[in-house]
């Protein structure tokens, strides 16, 4: 649906930031986005340095799934990015390790909406293997 280009006409964020490759699927009610994890990524130089094992952090993951669920509020019409600020997460959890090579698939689902503030419940997986979960709480201002 959105490739690189795309998103980034709709999401305010640029390297090293931009943590959403790929928007695959959407609709009103919720988004699919992908993230391809390479050894590249500037994180992984340190967290963890070698010999210890490449992690992402999960707070990077938390940012892709909240830049992910962006897209259930952003205008797909403006040319100009929209900003959307976070200002919630609960329950979040996460499963397993992601490391270079993984792909990150993130689904979105609204689980409220009222006015400028937009909750949706997140999820990101590997290879079909929850990694990590979350609710976000974002506003978008008018």
């Amino acid at each position: 649906m959105y490739d690189i280009e795309a998103i980034r006409k709709r999401l305010p964020h640029r390297y090293p930031f931009l943590l959403v490759d790929r928007i695959v699927e959407q609709n009103e009610e919720m988004v699919v986005g992908l993230k391809n994890v390479t050894v590249n990524e500037p994180f992984f130089q340190g967290h963890f340095p070698p010999p210890m094992e490449a992690v992402m952090p999960g707070v990077l993951i938390l940012e892709a799934m909240t830049q992910t669920a962006a897209f259930l509020v952003l205008d797909g019409g403006k040319d100009t990015p929209s900003v959307g600020y976070l200002v919630g997460i609960d329950k979040a959890k996460f499963r397993r390790k992601v490391v270079p090579g993984d792909q990150l698939r993130m689904e979105a689902r609204i689980s409220r909406r009222k006015r400028e503030l937009l909750q949706a419940t997140v999820e990101a997986t590997v290879d079909g293997e929850l990694a990590a979960s979350a609710i976000v709480s974002m506003v978008v201002p008018g």
